[in-house]
């Protein structure tokens, strides 16, 4: 009896031991498995091409990559960037769009008119969320019936940055109600400035003010363009033009020594020396789109997300600038300012 109880014990020890061996070897298995798929898992790769480099557009690509980011798309565990810039040039910009197509990256995120313009023109299969478009449908980047707020049944969607344009200028006069002849710079080769120089007209007309254009093709010729209206104009105010945002400080410059007030159209370029800006907070609109680009990598069709506007403008004074500038900023504008920079 004695003997078959230790007999007994032994099997059940040895049946524990069984028992252990077993569940260690099925632990390890899955742990394994599992290693081995987080491994073979693919790190999704977003292509980002930027036509220049400049406080709005650099904000826009923040916005982007925080959208993803708080979406569970990080930066290095799920997904990569190859973030690139055009340097105002087409012929790079379509370079740059060869090589995303080449890559098969898994998305693109195209900032700005001309840049996207060249993505959408030699791919209709990889998804591309744009961003900081005026208007994508004279652009050619979404079909003619997709309205904002409509679905492009493409490989496209994105966010546009319609300015406010008839209320800024309503605004700016009210900081100099005595400037009466205005001057801008814009570059006629985005489709963006053009749009937004129409409606700076046709304000201009409306409001009684004479606006003076001059036409650059590059940043190299921004310089001269900024000191020839500086002797013929009272106040410039500038466009979505991304040519000329780019050498915003150099048109800064020119307007503090000439004592030209100077006004933009987004809240960016306050910062650098605006005097003022009813607009856009780019990185508000590179979040809206990161928003959607966090969808197309979630699996939705690019053509099945609404495209549309960000609605959300802010007008931001800086007090030094205007000081320097010559202006004396009037107490309703201060009291009525969403950011004020002293």
């Amino acid at each position: 009896m004695l003997r078959m109880s230790i007999s007994m014990l032994f099997l059940s020890k040895k049946n524990r031991l069984t028992v252990k061996i077993s569940s260690l070897l099925i632990i390890f298995l899955v742990y394994n498995s599992v290693v081995t798929f987080a491994g073979d898992k693919k790190m999704l790769r977003v292509g980002v091409i930027q036509i220049v480099s400049h406080e709005a557009l650099d904000a826009d690509q923040r916005g982007f990559e925080k959208a993803l980011a708080s979406a569970g798309f990080k930066e290095g565990v799920h997904v990569t960037y190859d973030r690139q810039n055009a340097q105002g040039d087409m012929n790079k910009a379509n370079a740059i769009a060869q090589g995303f197509i080449d890559a098969k990256v898994d998305l693109i995120h195209s900032i700005a008119t001309p840049t996207t313009q060249a993505v959408v023109n030699i791919t209709k299969h990889i998804p591309v969320v744009f961003s900081s478009i005026t208007d994508p449908v004279s652009a050619g980047i979404v079909p003619e019936d997709s309205a904002a707020g409509k679905k492009t049944g493409t490989n496209v969607t994105g966010v546009s940055d319609q300015w406010p344009v008839s209320l800024q200028m309503e605004t700016y006069v009210k900081f100099v109600p005595n400037a009466k002849k205005w001057g801008t710079i814009y570059n006629p080769a985005e489709t963006n400035s053009v749009i937004h120089i129409k409606a700076i007209r046709e304000a201009a007309r409306r409001l009684g003010l004479e606006l003076l254009e001059v036409t650059i093709a590059s940043r190299k010729e921004v310089e001269q363009a900024a000191s020839d209206l500086s002797g013929k104009v009272e106040a410039i105010t500038i466009t979505s033009d991304n040519t000329t945002v780019a050498e915003f400080d150099t048109i800064v410059k020119i307007c503090n020594e000439k004592k030209i007030p100077l006004f933009a159209g987004d809240v960016d370029s306050v910062a650098r020396g605006a005097i003022t800006a009813y607009g856009l907070d780019y990185f508000l609109v590179g979040y809206s789109a990161g928003k959607k680009a966090a969808l197309v990598l979630k699996g939705v069709n690019p053509g099945d997300i609404p495209w549309g506007p960000v609605e959300k403008f802010s007008l931001v004074i800086n007090v030094n600038a205007a000081k320097v500038q010559g202006v004396t900023i009037p107490q309703e504008l201060l009291k009525i300012a969403d950011k004020v920079i002293k």
